[in-house]
């Protein structure tokens, strides 16, 4: 992540849901700022340092262009979470990326070369084939805009520079970075998809050289270049170079689409076909394959893949899969094996398919994403998190054969959770997820791997056992919580006592100010078993039962009955009771260790 600085006099304390908690940068386009919501989920805040204008036309024109950005595919994209442009601040919220940028890469290591330059190609052109197909165009793509992240590279800012561009308040100056814009961009000339192409090839070219195709020593300059001189692509492979030439034609009608250049690049027949979303996850997958592959050219063994059909491994449509092109999560270079042995190693067998789409994932990537609930005590806590769901879900992966260190939590926010596996952000959701409150149509679901209860913690000796036994009492309330509004609506009247968080609330409950705290057991033990000394338990008053169950993407049976198998094994061995104890056994809580029955998959 880049480094975060303090808020400046002036800055706005928040921006909608989001507190603001320091700079991340400045640009053309306005200031960049971390923000965090209320459930904990951070995001890069662009404050644009534009002012709309208030016909009711041009702003159904942004709210459609902002909608469209919100379509894209999750394929090497930063989504966008939220904006709003009809306040003093206008602003738009996308997905945290943490890594640097393409530019920085390269000037602090160099250009890239082979493989690596190779697989930046191939993801880059993935993204933009997914941006161009949800019916925008970045208009400023460039080696700023691209994020080399843990999980892969991301494209940031699409549609952004086309809601300041048709604004009609920046008249000073072209959107665009002129190093990387179009001639058609300059000349004032219809701009749209091709200028993206034009704008790839550029990036390519800084890639592998160090330089943009067109600077020049002032702008006036490097516009006359992108207008009037031809690129020199010496310093690229002959079968990038021949792809790069034809996305700078000067004629934008002559260059490749987005399309074109990603199946030209997997090697596939060139026609007038979409992409499909198969090709789309081929693109991200060919660019994740084994570094110690690089003596085999990468483009022979994507074609031997759609020869192989089915004998190939090919990722899941909406998953995004490691970028592993010789960069640490950091951003350091890397040797490859390539780089440090003259004896080339050979290509493996292609294996036969799993029937399923996460675990073939899985066996070509090493790696699981799961998606978790941060700031649950004994539950999900931490960085690196611990808990009795990150344990559940460790296992989980061991026997799916994730190795060791293969496994990356991502926070998902409680309301994000189905969007999380929908736009294959993540793999999996475990996060006190009830398998009855999601939407049927969204995601599916193995286990449940616990059935939780809505209950209330109280101190070990408060004789609170039964429903009734609560009227009249002290229940804390905390923010978000729904339980105590249960007790109510069942004819229990008590005291309300508001806190702003469940913490402060337990702590009520132990220091006597409360009786009560009201939530699902699991969460709410979790909360009391971090205060040590306290006597707590929970009171087994089970308004509900919440059946906790592994989120995962629809259509994937295979892989719904080997979770399955695990959680019944996990029960059989005594594995979730030793959990359970470990993680919540400070607090009195009679858990549920008999196996729950299985969602069917």
């Amino acid at each position: 992540m880049p480094e975060i600085k303090p808020l400046r006099p002036g800055d706005p304390p928040r921006l909608g849901d989001y507190s603001l908690m320091g700079r991340l940068g400045q640009g053309g386009q306005g200031v960049v700022y971390l923000g965090e919501s209320a459930t904990g989920e951070r995001a890069a805040i662009k404050l644009l340092h534009v002012r709309f204008t208030g016909e009711a036309q041009a702003r159904s024109r942004f709210a459609r262009e902002l909608a469209a950005a919100r379509r894209v595919a999750a394929f090497c994209t930063a989504r966008v979470l939220s904006a709003d442009l009809d306040g003093e601040t206008p602003y738009i919220a996308s997905e945290l990326i943490e890594g640097p940028s393409l530019r920085q890469v390269v000037e602090r290591d160099g250009p890239l070369t082979g493989e690596a330059l190779e697989r930046l190609a191939i993801g880059t052109a993935t993204a933009l084939t997914a941006i161009h197909q949800a019916g925008i165009a970045h208009r400023d793509f460039k080696p700023d805009n691209v994020l080399l992240a843990a999980d892969g590279p991301r494209v940031v800012d699409f549609g952004i520079a086309k809601i300041i561009d048709e604004s009609g308040t920046i008249t000073t100056r072209a959107v665009g970075t002129p190093a990387y814009m179009a001639p058609e961009q300059i000349a004032g000339e219809r701009v749209g998809f091709p200028a993206d192409v034009f704008a790839w090839g550029s990036t390519m070219v800084f890639t592998a050289t160090g330089k943009a195709p067109f600077g020049g020593d002032t702008i006036v300059a490097t516009l006359n270049r992108v207008i009037n001189h031809e690129a020199d692509l010496s310093g690229l492979p002959d079968d990038l170079r021949e792809i790069v030439a034809g996305c700078l034609s000067k004629d934008q009608t002559l260059r490749p689409t987005a399309d074109g250049l990603l199946k030209r690049l997997l090697g596939h027949p060139v026609d007038e076909v979409e992409a499909s979303e198969e090709v789309l996850a081929e693109g991200a997958q060919a660019a994740t394959m084994d570094l110690t592959q690089a003596e085999e050219p990468v483009r022979t063994t994507r074609r031997r893949s759609v020869v192989a059909g089915g004998l190939a491994v090919l990722g899941a449509a909406a998953a995004f899969l490691i970028f592993q092109f010789g960069f640490t999560p950091d951003g350091d270079i890397t040797p490859t094996a390539a780089a440090t042995s003259p004896t080339p190693t050979p290509t493996p067998t292609p294996t036969l398919s799993t029937g399923s789409a996460l675990l073939d994932r899985i066996r070509a990537t090493s790696r699981l994403r799961v998606g978790y609930r941060d700031g649950l005590p004994g539950v999900s806590l931490g960085h690196p998190p611990r808990g009795f769901e990150i344990e559940v879900a460790e296992h989980i992966a061991k026997a799916l054969k994730v190795p060791e260190g293969g496994v990356r939590f991502v926070p998902v926010g409680y309301a994000a959770r189905e969007a999380a596996i929908e736009e294959g952000k993540v793999d999996l959701v475990i996060a006190n997820f009830s398998i009855d409150a999601a939407d049927p149509g969204r995601v599916a679901f193995a286990g449940p791997y616990y059935v939780a209860h809505r209950d209330v913690l109280v101190r070990a000796g408060a004789k609170i056992s039964k429903l009734r036994d609560l009227r009249g009492k002290k229940i804390c309330v905390a923010s978000g919580l729904t339980t105590a509004a249960m007790i109510r609506d069942r004819g229990v009247d008590f005291v309300t006592v508001r806190d702003d968080d469940i913490s402060k609330c337990a702590s009520q409950v132990a220091d006597g100010r409360s009786d009560a705290l009201a939530g699902d057991d699991v969460v709410i033990a979790g909360f009391g078993a971090r205060l040590r000394a306290a006597q707590l338990r929970i009171a087994g008053i089970q308004l509900t039962s919440e059946r906790y169950g592994v989120a995962l993407r629809r259509g994937d049976p295979v892989a719904c009955r080997a979770i399955n198998d695990v959680i019944e094994s996990m029960y059989a061995d005594g594995t979730m009771k030793e959990l359970l104890q470990r993680h919540l056994g400070r607090v009195d809580f009679r858990f549920e260790t008999k196996l729950p029955r299985p969602e069917g998959c």
